[in-house]
């Protein structure tokens, strides 16, 4: 496996992987097939497949149908597209009959890039999570991609998956395993926990090694499943360090920021200052990932300076 990876590639890749493993996995899109990385299942499983065309209710309401006779629908689309257009499908066709739906929402977060603030989705977590029966998934690299797809092809229910469009590192993981419902301890440390899911793992990684060099231990927790929430690992990493901070390319509100901060506040944890880094109360902009992180002070320097202050 390379160095560096999109998600979205990842997922097709997936997809291709468990197609004869699982057949009752039926792929839908909405016209984005090469961007969602499903058109290697499509081609080689045409049968399987499905294009509704630029309607993502449509994708939705089909997948919910399909869904009732022993297939297991995923139905791909941009998360902005999954969390926006197709909410109310999403909520009553779906999660309200509790429908063996797989939503997968590519093009998740800022490292959307080019494609702007129209196409960035910051606040589909905060959605997702807030609808009943819904299970929220955010991979951090390809080898969590396969799993987390697998995971949700064998769990029995609605499940959203956020990818990423632009390549980032792959991060070294200790667990070879992979549990919906679970956050894992990247790397231990015992002056700050870093909380982060999706990209932003491998930059808090990044971080926490150049904050050894200066002397300051930084934990590092993936938390790849936002809904079921593992609050009992995070709130046991927070009673050994003496600062929390969750990062993530998503709105503080709503997201991985505002979970863990409910967690703190019913375990009745005090003394330990914890801090949100996300995107608070903006929309998205054209540029870069690079540029967009910068802009939104994400980068792995942003969090290095974020963890000397709150330990300040």
């Amino acid at each position: 496996m390379s160095d560096s990876f999109c998600t979205r590639a990842a997922y097709g890749k997936a997809l291709m992987k468990y197609a004869d493993k699982y057949p009752e996995i039926v792929v839908l899109d909405a016209d984005l097939s090469a961007a969602t990385k499903t058109q290697e299942f499509v081609k080689n499983y045409p049968e399987r497949s499905l294009n509704v065309g630029i309607s993502e209710q449509d994708l939705i309401g089909t997948a919910a149908g399909l869904s009732t006779v022993g297939l297991i629908p995923f139905a791909s689309t941009f998360a902005i597209f999954a969390a926006g257009r197709a909410t109310d499908q999403i909520r009553n066709c779906v999660a309200y009959n509790n429908m063996n739906v797989k939503i997968v929402g590519t093009h998740g977060g800022l490292n959307v890039g080019e494609d702007g603030g129209s196409h960035q989705a910051l606040e589909d977590l905060a959605i997702m999570r807030a609808i009943p029966n819904m299970t929220v998934l955010v991979p951090c690299d390809a080898e969590e991609v396969y799993q987390v797809v697998e995971a949700a092809i064998l769990h029995k229910g609605p499940v959203y998956i956020r990818l990423g469009r632009d390549f980032f590192p792959n991060v070294k993981k200790s667990n070879k395993s992979f549990e919906i419902g679970k956050a894992y301890v990247l790397r231990e440390g015992s002056d700050v926990a870093l909380f982060a899911h999706g990209m932003m793992v491998s930059s808090c990684i990044e971080a926490a090694d150049t904050l050894s060099k200066i002397g300051i231990s930084a934990a590092v927790i993936n938390v790849p499943t936002l809904k079921p929430f593992d609050t009992q690992t995070v709130i046991d990493v927070i009673k050994t360090v003496k600062a929390a901070i969750t990062v993530e390319e998503h709105m503080i509100n709503g997201g991985l920021g505002s979970i863990v901060a409910e967690a703190i506040s019913e375990s009745g944890i005090s003394g330990v200052p914890f801090k949100r880094m996300g995107v608070d109360d903006r929309f998205g902009q054209t540029g870069s990932t690079k540029e967009l992180l910068q802009e939104y002070q994400l980068t792995s320097l942003d969090i290095e300076k974020a963890v000397q202050q709150i330990l300040a």
